[in-house]
């Protein structure tokens, strides 16, 4: 990184930044990273934020707060719902260009329709020079429905809105080799070509007390994002030199290459974003290759039809041992496949996609890192 040729970037500010001593919002560290995109959309950069720290802003405002009290999720989701209001104030004190609150859940960005429709609308806000700030909606999300941390989050919303830079605050300067917390010798990892096992069993576990996510969702966001051809930086967000570092084309935390094959758009949703409804089981020794012949994949290929899915939902295809072989949309229902697949007649199933079509289609497959 000698030189900035950003054109659009996401970048994800945690709730230990928002509300650092949980006793509501603070611009403490906020101004830093405020004036950084203010610098950047002066330059021509579009910006998307992602910020976290609704429940952390709304805790204060609720009188349980007590030594090793611990809230109910209604009273979290009424913290989200309070503090949500004051973190985008905050947010709307540092601009003085308009701003706009998007609030999602998994179940918005794994349904293609409600995806589309979020991708258009950072679209259109960018193209009238309006900040798009998202956030998970906690107030209404569950267990189903969460992303669970607003790194990944952060990773989904940089696909979508065809970023090319994703950068990702932390409370430490970057990755590191072990947990410079704990280790005063850990040595800080610059670049990172791939994201492998090693590089993930280095991420640990978090170390905010604020904080969701930790440095493993930080690199699960890191790999969504190359796999679209996104650099990745994870910062340091609590240094104001930080920003200033990156303003001047150097790297100072992480930098996570992009995928030199990167997947396109509809295919990375499908492998990073959306759910599978139901999964098709296959025989341990399945060697038919997904990628490019998949519409030979018959019923009689399978051994089992798991959950309940219809025509166009987002279906696993794995191994009785397992292993993920492909996320696909699915040609038929689960109903309609399991009726089939237990037809005794075997020569059934092959005759009747004869004249109603493959049960996946080659354009809507994506093979899984497990194949």
């Amino acid at each position: 990184m000698s030189s900035i040729s950003w054109k659009r970037i996401v970048i994800k500010v945690g709730s230990a930044l928002i509300a650092p001593k949980q006793n509501g919002c603070s611009s403490h560290y906020l101004l830093g990273i405020a004036q950084f995109i203010v610098r950047c959309k002066a330059m021509g950069i579009e910006v998307v934020l992602v910020s976290s720290g609704s429940v952390a802003a709304g805790s204060h405002l609720f009188n349980e707060q007590e030594a090793g009290y611990k809230p109910s999720i209604a009273v979290k989701k009424a913290m989200a719902a309070a503090g949500q209001m004051e973190m985008m104030a905050t947010w709307d004190r540092l601009f003085d260009f308009p701003t706009a609150q998007i609030l999602v859940t998994h179940g918005d960005l794994r349904d293609r329709e409600r995806y589309v429709s979020i991708k258009d609308t950072i679209f259109s806000l960018l193209e009238n020079g309006i900040l798009p700030i998202l956030n998970e909606n906690d107030t209404v999300t569950t267990d189903k429905l969460k992303v669970g941390d607003n790194d990944n989050l952060a990773a989904m919303i940089a696909a979508a809105a065809d970023a090319d830079t994703l950068i990702i605050c932390s409370d430490v300067d970057g990755l590191y080799d072990s947990n410079p917390h704990v280790n005063p010798d850990a040595q800080l990892l610059s670049d990172v070509p791939q994201i492998n096992e090693a590089i993930f069993a280095m991420a640990g576990d978090a170390t905010s007390k604020v904080g969701t996510g930790g440095m493993n969702t930080k690199i699960q966001a890191a790999k969504k994002a190359v796999a679209h051809g996104i650099d990745t930086y994870i910062v340091n967000g609590f240094t104001a030199q930080t920003f200033n570092t990156l303003l001047a084309g150097k790297n100072p935390g992480t930098h996570f290459s992009p995928d030199k094959k990167p997947m396109t758009e509809h295919l990375h949703w499908m492998t990073h974003t959306s759910t599978a409804q139901g999964e098709l089981v296959v025989e341990n020794d399945f060697d038919t290759e997904l990628k490019g012949n998949s519409e030979d994949f018959t019923s009689n290929e399978i051994i089992a039809v798991n959950g309940d899915f219809a025509v166009g939902d987002i279906i696993l295809v794995r191994k009785n041992d397992g292993t993920r072989l492909a996320k696909a949309k699915s040609n038929y229902s689960s109903c309609l496949l399991s009726f089939i697949a237990d037809h005794d007649d075997q020569d059934f199933g092959s005759k009747y996609q004869e004249t109603t079509g493959p049960i996946i289609s080659d354009a809507n497959i994506a093979l899984l890192d497990d194949n």
